[in-house]
């Protein structure tokens, strides 16, 4: 069976990988049939050839996870176009001010609403 997985390179805790087409039996190192692009994680720097991994997949080859997932995710021009979404990581303590402050302003509009009918019914 042909896989199309990544091979790392890069030293340590700096990864760079290659997207490569090899043999499921051989090691991770080994010579590949054919190299299709590279992926930089720290700097989600991609450059990957589509045409050549959708053809490989119709021959049958089967790609890892995270090569699928770069795959549908890049352009035809092989670049990534995945952005992540920022979330800002706050403590409980201010996720619960930012509560007390929704249900504020939840009520505050509530209660404007609710004195208008009062307020035309004294007048009526």
């Amino acid at each position: 069976m042909v896989k199309i997985r990544l091979r790392r390179l890069g030293y340590k805790k700096n990864p760079m990988f290659r997207i490569v087409v090899l043999n499921s039996t051989t090691k991770r190192e080994a010579a590949p049939i054919q190299q299709l692009g590279y992926y930089n994680p720290k700097t989600k720097e991609m450059q990957l050839d589509k045409q050549s991994a959708l053809e490989w997949i119709k021959k049958g080859a089967q790609p890892t996870q995270t090569v699928q997932f770069l795959i549908n995710n890049c352009n035809e021009e092989g670049k990534l176009n995945y952005v992540k979404k920022e979330t800002a990581k706050i403590s409980k303590k201010a996720q619960a001010k930012l509560q007390a402050e929704k249900e504020a302003a939840a009520a505050q509009k509530e209660a404007p609403a609710e004195e208008a009918p009062a307020t035309e019914e004294a007048s009526a």
